[in-house]
Order: C-alpha cells, then structure tokens, then sequence
C-alpha cells in the first residue's frame, strides 16, 4: 500500500484510483457506523475521496495514509451529522436505518446498532479497519487508555448483547 500512496503523491491517478478501492469497503463500514444512512455513507465516502486527492502531498509519512484517510472520513462523518441535526428529523433517521440490510454480515451490523455510540466507532476502527489502538487514540484525540477502556467495555457490550458470559475472554 505504501507503494500505491507514494505514486499517488506523484499525481498518479490509477493508482489513487486502486488505492481507494481498495479502502473502499472500511471507509464504507466507517461511515455507516456513524451515519447510519446509505446515502450519507456515500456523500462522506465521496467527499472523503476529494479531500485525499486535494490534499495527498501533505501527507508526510506514506504508512500512514489509513489512518491520516479514515480521519478525514470521520471529519466528513461528522460534517454531515452537524448538517443532518439542522435539517432531517429524528423518526426519518430510525426508519432509514432500519431498511438498511444489504450488508454482508447483517447480525454485526445488527449487533453494532445496540452498541452505545462511544463504544462503536472504537469497535469498528479496531475490528473493521484493523487499527492499532494508538492508532485510533490519534484520530478520536482521545487518550490510548480511554481507547483501551471503551474497546473492553465495547467487548463486554457485545457479549451480553449475545449473551454471551461477559467475564470470559472471546474474540471477536
């Protein structure tokens, strides 16, 4: 990937273009998990991807491009909740969330809704994106350790959403 990102950073537009597709399906489970909306999903998705290609010189160090990426996305994310609190009722939300189902693993994406929203980003970072707890400490700006506690207490949620003996160690 480091590869990709630096002939990226060289203009190269193929290979920005592989290299985006294949972040494609993180950024999409990233962006649902906190929008909850196809279509909100997609606008993050594509402006994320606008932002990557603008401002891709300034990424200083290429093993750092998911992280630096799944920032933006975030940021994008959470641009577009300011924007949704302004304009689309609460129910809409909830009813459009719940005709969402042509995820490959609906019972995650299930068991995720029922995670209490600090949890689940982190959950899904981790999980989903495969990032490093020091990682994620350094998009959220949050502290390692309140990242390490909200991803056990993220555990311990899911398991009982299972119910599953919380006290035992599982994998997820």
């Amino acid at each position: 990937m480091d590869n990709l990102v630096k002939q990226a950073q060289k203009r190269n537009a193929d290979a920005f273009t592989e290299l985006m597709q294949s972040q494609m399906q993180n950024m999409y489970k990233t962006a649902w998990a906190i929008l909850h909306n196809d279509e909100d999903a997609a606008d993050a998705i594509s402006d994320t991807i606008l932002v990557c290609w603008e401002k891709l010189g300034q990424l200083k160090q290429a093993e750092f491009f998911k992280t630096w990426m799944t920032r933006i996305l975030i940021n994008q994310c959470n641009n577009i909740l300011r924007q949704r609190k302004k304009v689309v009722p609460m129910d809409e939300i909830l009813e459009s969330t719940s005709q969402s189902r042509e995820y490959e693993n609906v019972e995650w994406m299930e068991t995720l809704k029922g995670l209490d929203e600090k949890y689940r980003l982190i959950i899904i970072l981790y999980y989903v994106n495969g990032l490093k707890t020091n990682e994620i400490s350094d998009i959220l700006h949050m502290p390692v350790s309140t990242v390490r506690t909200r991803l056990s207490r993220g555990r311990k949620q899911m398991a009982s959403l299972y119910n599953v003996n919380p006290g035992k160690e599982h994998s997820l």
